[in-house]
């Protein structure tokens, strides 16, 4: 089977979240040669792989086979391939299909290695990701079995292939501000305190602040506003209460505590709650680890361009990796119809993102190594 044949069987097994469309079962009559480990919880369906060639640095390929619904606006069946003008159409083409397909077939085709090549994939990665990635990390971290260096095959490109890799990722920190007033008649604003009037000449100051001036890697931490609400949807009467939520992508410059402290000095006399919760930690790994250099000089082989480090976008199972103390790097194909009616992606794509992994586990596996180089 070819790359691109690989990558249409993928393509046509439905894996809605939280389903892998028989992917697994597919996979281990697949790769001859590797130890199977199936790692399933609570209905999320979790794969481990790993062919141990000999003593030595452990690479491991990571992703997910669960795609979001389909949706509406299609232009062919979603989960039936279409190939047009050199580009392969089903959902899942570019998140994350290709990037799987690519390292199956290198791992597949991978001859020697000094040490160990793996792959980590799940079916829970687009929903809430609760016994995906974190629990297969928890088996492996018991059994001795965590890789020293890991790539996620997540699109990462931006206007032409090899064109980034994410070193990194931000965070996530949700919040929801309470303001707390006194409802009253329209005609008596005397007698009632507006909670919308109190945050009115405030909310300039608070919608689209920069929390950091961010750095190397990261762009400013941001509060974006995502809902407002309050009253009972009259016009007579004032409301009580006013609720608004809001939501910072954080750098490792920005924390819950820097947001409270920003929140307290805007919202200073007024009466009101805040709550927070982070469901996403910011890191970032070292450009000079060898997992990142090597990657980096394979897509320079293969492409002929240098790719930059970002840190942009959303998040992804990368952060759980760099959780354990692990070297993690993504790339994966051009990122612009994810998530979108008529995903797609080249075929000249997945066929350099095979080649980039294959010379990746050529390289990585012929290089001195040390836990932490």
């Amino acid at each position: 089977m070819s790359i691109i044949e690989l990558f249409k069987h993928l393509l046509e097994s439905p894996s809605v979240t939280p389903e892998d469309g028989g992917i697994f079962d597919f996979l281990e009559r697949y790769l001859d040669g590797f130890t199977f480990i199936r790692i399933d919880r609570e209905g999320v369906k979790n794969l481990f792989a790993y062919r141990r060639f000999s003593e030595g640095k452990h690479l491991c390929f990571a992703g997910h086979v669960d795609v979001v619904p389909a949706g509406d606006g299609w232009s062919s069946d979603p989960f039936v391939v279409s190939e047009k003008g050199g580009f392969i159409y089903a959902r899942g083409a570019q998140d994350m299909k290709s990037g799987v397909a690519a390292f199956v077939q290198a791992l597949k085709e991978a001859e020697s290695f000094e040490g160990t090549l793996s792959l980590l994939l799940t079916s829970d990665e687009e929903g809430p990701a609760k016994f995906g990635t974190i629990e297969v990390l928890k088996y492996l971290a018991k059994h001795d079995l965590l890789p020293d260096a890991v790539v996620v095959a997540e699109p990462t490109c931006e206007e032409r292939f090899g064109d980034a890799i994410k070193v990194g990722r931000r965070g996530s920190i949700n919040g929801v501000i309470e303001i707390i007033g006194k409802q009253g008649h329209a005609a008596y604003p005397e007698k009632a305190i507006n909670p919308v009037h109190q945050i009115a000449p405030l909310l300039s100051t608070v919608a689209g602040a920069y929390l950091d001036e961010g750095d190397e890697y990261f762009a400013p931490s941001q509060i974006v506003i995502t809902d407002i609400r309050a009253g009972i949807e009259t016009t007579n009467v004032s409301p009580g209460k006013l609720k608004m939520m809001f939501n910072v992508r954080n750098s490792t410059r920005t924390d819950q505590e820097k947001i409270r402290a920003f929140i307290d000095a805007q919202l200073c006399g007024i009466e009101y709650t805040l709550t927070l919760d982070q469901s996403a930690h910011p890191f970032v790994t070292d450009v000079s680890t060898l997992i990142v250099r090597t990657l980096r000089e394979s897509i320079v082989d293969v492409c002929g361009i240098t790719p930059k480090n970002s840190t942009a976008g959303g998040t992804s199972d990368a952060r759980f990796v760099a959780a354990y103390g692990i070297d993690v790097v993504e790339f994966g194909v051009i990122n612009d119809t994810i998530h979108a009616p008529n995903e797609r992606t080249s075929i000249a794509e997945v066929e350099s993102l095979y080649a980039v992994f294959k010379k990746l586990i050529h390289n990585f596996g012929t290089i001195s190594f040390s836990k932490r180089s």
